[in-house]
């Protein structure tokens, strides 16, 4: 196990106990135990960072200062405990009330890059606020805080405050974040007022976007049936469908000298008008003979393939992660990437590769695809056999494979490309 893989195993063992999802997270708020321990929950709540170190020491100062007559430690206990005391009597004059906390985000947040939450007070009322402090709520296991908690020195009367805060994931799939806090500090910066909430924060983490530059495709064309016609064809840009005897009205430039010479009589070409060419996206996610860094190169690529794709004339109508078949349609304005993105960032480790449901489940759509790009993370028996029942079917396959950077035997159907390769690589040409 490297460094990487320990730290993150750490990370997942630190927070074992605490629910990794927003539903486990309330149920765990309604436990009536938890609820036993609202009265210190509250006593924390309303110290500050500085005020819960100043509690922990008195209670140790209080532990050294039980014989009053050996020592005059009490007094130190006793100075303490005031200044704790007074700042909790304090409280009820520095509340907020009708200030309203909000808290934006991207909906997307691409894994291991820097993501910053907007927060703004809204003040209704003609009472100004100074030093508020911004508690933020505990991170899953992935994410990591940049900086110390931010502070707003001003909240003017009927005026609006604004800072930000920054963070950094690095798992994929669905983060929803608790509430935010606000509160305005007393003097001594031991405790704060009644605090200010705000609603949660959900995003997606998706998977890091490979640069492919250009991937070539097998050529083949699909005529679909009732499909949009190119709005990009240049002039009279069309596929040759064949030739046909000459009528009254048909341009001379299409006209066919040899077929004419052969028949006879004047022959044209007849031309038919290109459609889209559409692929489906198959990945590999069996990591039994691979890792998951492979996996994790492997999404990256998917994500690579379909950005790409979809940047010139192709249509991406199908994703298939593992088992899990995905139909939408993107590129040329006809959906989003970040669509496939939502879909690749809840990929997880599946189950071995099965290329018999697999290509019972291509089989319905290989009619209308051009070609189909297999990522896959090993090279066996059951991976050429999908490749093969997909050209059996009429569509082309260009199969990619995802190797750890050793030298690995490949056909001559494969290209194989390293994870370094895809993580770093400035510009992939496929």
């Amino acid at each position: 196990m490297n460094s990487a893989d320990l730290s993150r195993t750490l990370a997942r063992l630190n927070h074992v106990l605490i629910p990794a999802t927003k539903e486990g997270r309330d149920r765990t708020r309604r436990n009536p135990l938890v609820r036993l321990a609202a009265p210190v929950l509250w006593l924390y709540k309303s110290l500050t960072d500085t005020g819960r170190w100043l509690a922990v020491l008195s209670i140790l100062v209080g532990a050294a200062a039980m014989d009053v007559a050996a020592s005059e430690t009490y007094v130190l206990w006793c100075l303490i405990t005031g200044l704790l005391l007074g700042g909790f009597l304090l409280r009820p004059f520095y509340r907020m009330p009708s200030v309203h906390l909000d808290v934006s985000g991207p909906r997307q947040v691409t894994i291991g890059e820097e993501v910053t939450f907007r927060l703004r007070l809204d003040n209704p009322t003609d009472r100004s606020h100074a030093l508020i402090h911004i508690d933020r709520p505990l991170l899953p296991w992935d994410g990591t805080w940049h900086a110390a908690s931010p502070m707003v020195d001003e909240l003017p009367a009927w005026g609006v405050a604004r800072t930000v805060t920054q963070a950094r994931f690095t798992e994929r799939g669905h983060h929803h974040l608790d509430a935010f806090h606000a509160a305005a500090m007393l003097p001594f910066g031991i405790t704060q007022g009644r605090r200010v909430d705000s609603r949660g924060v959900h995003f997606v983490v998706v998977p890091r976007i490979a640069r492919v530059e250009r991937i070539r495709l097998p050529e083949r064309s699909r005529y679909q049936h009732g499909g949009v016609a190119l709005a990009s064809t240049t002039g009279e840009s069309m596929e040759l469908l064949g030739v046909r005897p000459y009528r009254h009205g048909d341009p001379v430039r299409d006209l066919h000298a040899r077929s004419w010479a052969r028949r006879g009589e004047p022959v044209v070409r007849e031309y038919q008008q290109e459609y889209f060419s559409r692929v489906g996206v198959v990945l590999d996610t069996d990591i039994a003979s691979a890792g998951e860094q492979q996996l994790e190169s492997a999404i990256s690529l998917a994500a690579g393939i379909i950005a790409c794709l979809t940047r010139g004339e192709t249509l991406i109508d199908l994703l298939v992660t593992g088992d899990r078949l995905h139909r939408f349609t993107l590129g040329r304005s006809l959906g989003h990437l970040e669509q496939a993105l939502d879909h690749l960032a809840c990929v997880h480790p599946g189950p071995p590769l099965d290329a018999t449901q697999l290509s019972g489940m291509l089989a319905p759509y290989l009619d209308r695809l051009s070609c189909v790009v297999f990522v896959a993370l090993h090279w066996d028996g059951a991976r050429a056999r999908l490749a093969a029942d997909i050209r059996t079917q009429g569509a082309a396959c260009r199969t990619l494979l995802v190797t750890r950077g050793e030298d690995t035997p490949v056909d001559a159907e494969l290209t194989a490309l390293s994870c370094a390769q895809i993580d770093t690589s400035p510009g992939l040409s496929l």
